[in-house]
């Protein structure tokens, strides 16, 4: 389980974050979703602390902690959260000078000092799952940008964390290189895989998530069911927005 209680961001006097209080049970998905720079993927950074709260609680499994304006939190602590979580970035973030199952391989053996055979079985496994066995000694630059972001969701799998962070994993694809993810991450999700995504692709939000958080200005306007969220939102300013992303997710297919 993820449990996010009173988060707010600050940069400077600069408030990105209020008060954001998010729960996500374990083998389920969160979309958070909202205008850019609604603080999303401010929040979505929060929890795998590559952004450190100014204040509020993160709990990721039995792994919590808290922060205070002003307070110091050990570097051990945040590494002890941190590797609960694996993220898959924007624009991939692939080593370039790595073929595709070295990069998933990268970590098991730098970081967690596995045997280089055990972590290419693992890592084999992986790009088999993602549908990328075929391309494991492909370099990066050969790749497409769909296939470059299979092998990062490979790569964040590795080390079995408990939860997936995936921040706007398809808005660097054109429509039909998106769909190639959009699957994958729904079949992760099929098998119980948790998730928390900052996504605008509604296909991929309405397909994979079970709770949806729309977040403007830093706050959380509606949260509830996805099903719920998406064709009845309580709110008009979640509606309003509902319908422009229905708008421009038409317009990329035509």
């Amino acid at each position: 389980m993820i449990e996010l209680k009173n988060i707010e961001k600050r940069f400077g006097d600069n408030l990105v974050l209020k008060d954001v209080s998010v729960v996500t049970r374990e083998g389920s998905v969160t979309a958070l979703v909202g205008p850019s720079g609604g603080g999303k993927s401010t929040l979505l950074r929060c929890i795998n602390l590559l952004e450190i709260p100014t204040s509020g609680t993160v709990r990721i499994g039995d792994e919590e902690l808290t922060f205070h304006p002003g307070g110091h939190v050990a570097a051990r602590d945040i590494q002890r959260l941190r590797r609960q979580t694996g993220m898959v970035f924007q624009n991939f973030q692939l080593f370039p000078h790595r073929t595709a199952i070295e990069n998933v391989m990268e970590g098991l053996v730098t970081v967690l000092k596995w045997p280089a055979g055990r972590a290419h079985a693992r890592a084999l496994a992986l790009l088999e799952k993602v549908g990328m066995a075929a391309k494991a000694d492909a370099w990066p630059a050969t790749l497409s940008g769909g296939q470059q972001q299979r092998v990062a969701i490979a790569r964040a799998l590795a080390p079995s964390p408990s939860v997936l962070l995936c921040d706007e994993p398809t808005s660097a694809l054109d429509p039909e290189l998106a769909q190639e993810v959009v699957d994958v991450l729904g079949q992760l999700a099929s098998e119980g895989t948790t998730m928390v995504m900052a996504t605008h692709d509604l296909r991929l939000a309405s397909k994979v998530a079970d709770e949806v958080v729309f977040l403007e200005a830093g706050a959380i306007v509606e949260k509830g069911p996805a099903a719920r969220v998406f064709s009845n939102p309580v709110h008009q300013r979640t509606s309003r927005f509902i319908a422009t992303l229905r708008q421009e997710q038409a317009a990329k297919s035509e």
